[in-house]
């Protein structure tokens, strides 16, 4: 998982924090969320498909089964930021049920905005 996080975002994070929970095939992907279940929420923190095996649909998968798990785990209003720029993402979780919900101007070191977006588990 760090080699692929490294790849995706540049730099790795620690491991996961006892409030997150993270879904991960091997060498190929993962996604990272920050779960408050007293609020029913959970936030999409990082998720990432090694470049050799993107445009398959593996990531689409990857979310819609976090989706579906979380709901099973009472946590369904689900949160992202993603950058104005990521245009492969913002398809993905639009095709996902995200809905955009806000911005956020300047929000990463090197300026760019972050797009909020909104799904509700149904």
């Amino acid at each position: 998982m760090l080699r692929l996080d490294r790849t995706a975002f540049g730099v790795a994070w620690k491991a996961p924090a006892e409030h997150e929970a993270l879904w991960l095939i091997p060498e190929v992907a993962f996604a990272r969320w920050a779960c408050i279940p007293a609020a029913g929420e959970a936030e999409l923190l990082r998720i990432a498909v090694d470049p050799a095996h993107r445009g398959g649909g593996l990531g689409r998968r990857l979310l819609e089964a976090c989706q579906d798990e979380l709901a099973r785990r009472g946590l369904e209003t689900l949160y992202l930021e993603v950058r104005v720029s990521n245009a492969a993402a913002i398809r993905l979780y639009g095709a996902c049920g995200w809905r955009r919900c806000g911005l956020r101007s300047g929000y990463y070191p090197d300026g760019e905005d972050a797009a909020l977006f909104r799904h509700v588990c149904p």
